[in-house]
């Protein structure tokens, strides 16, 4: 638990430090790749290449594909027709994707979910009462997809995991996790980067150093090692907690004239789809036992 909090906080900042400094100013592939380079760096002396079963090695890929390859190259794209508060609060979905996901592995179907995602996205609708259309509706669907790729990396991890139990420590072979999220960043920013939008301050090479080492390397090395020590439902609540901490962030530091009662009425509803997903799970509970 204690390692998942240290990480809310730390993407709490992030999310803010990505808008002020770095989007539409910064290359957002080149940011995302600066990102899984650096971390990839950090755990490449530790990396073992043998003795680990194969299934494993290849899901460590595959997660790190999908939980910061197309996670963060949708995040920081929706960066450039989203505020922060949005993106934020959009993310709040993540923990409706992490429990149909697992839902579905596990071969269960929960309407409550469902419908705790619509309320949710009620809730979104409200936070900017508009139509959904043009640059917005891009904005809002990079994020689901992006909630969705990140929800898939960490049931992916945890049952990689509890399967395959290995004496290894998990910084032995964490790298291959940004070695997957790699094989999407490095074409994405050679097929889609603009070289003429690289950092040309100081202070935007610092944030990058920053993010790629405690947001990025340190940060998903803590919350995928903090996941397998908690239940589904604790990660799920943690999963919400960037969200508060971040709008906190943001509107205190950098946001002071945020429209706050659009966005407390818009993130009670989304907070209300979340306690709507848990009272539906636990009416699901007695159902199955029976």
């Amino acid at each position: 638990m204690r390692q998942l909090l240290v990480v809310t906080v730390l993407w709490a900042f992030s999310f803010s430090l990505i808008g002020q400094y770095l989007a539409g100013q910064v290359d957002s592939d080149f940011a995302v790749l600066v990102r899984v380079l650096i971390a990839a760096a950090i755990f490449a002396p530790f990396t073992l290449w043998r003795g680990l079963p194969r299934p494993l090695l290849a899901g460590f890929w595959l997660a790190g594909a999908l939980q910061f390859g197309v996670t963060y190259l949708c995040l920081y794209r929706s960066f450039s027709v989203l505020t922060v508060p949005e993106v934020l609060l959009f993310t709040v979905l993540t923990p409706i994707y992490v429990t149909l996901l697992d839902d579905a592995l596990a071969r269960r179907f929960n309407p409550w979910a469902l419908l705790a995602a619509l309320v949710a996205v009620g809730g979104g609708i409200i936070i900017r009462f508009q139509p959904l259309e043009g640059e917005y509706l891009t904005g809002f669907l990079l994020l689901q997809l992006a909630n969705a790729t990140f929800a898939a990396g960490q049931v992916l991890c945890r049952r990689l995991l509890a399967r395959y139990p290995t004496e290894q420590p998990l910084h032995r072979f964490f790298g291959h996790f940004f070695l997957g999220a790699l094989l999407l960043a490095l074409p994405s920013f050679l097929i889609f980067g603009n070289a003429e939008r690289l950092p040309h301050t100081a202070l935007q090479w610092g944030v990058l150093a920053w993010m790629g080492v405690f947001a990025t390397a340190l940060g998903m090395y803590w919350w995928v090692k903090g996941s397998t020590k908690v239940s589904a439902g604790t990660l799920a609540i943690m999963n919400e907690l960037h969200v508060p901490a971040g709008l906190l962030v943001n509107v205190l530091i950098w946001n002071r004239h945020a429209d706050l009662p659009r966005l407390a009425l818009g993130g009670a509803v989304i907070v209300a789809s979340l306690w709507l997903n848990q009272w539906g799970r636990r009416q699901l509970k007695p159902r199955a036992a029976g």
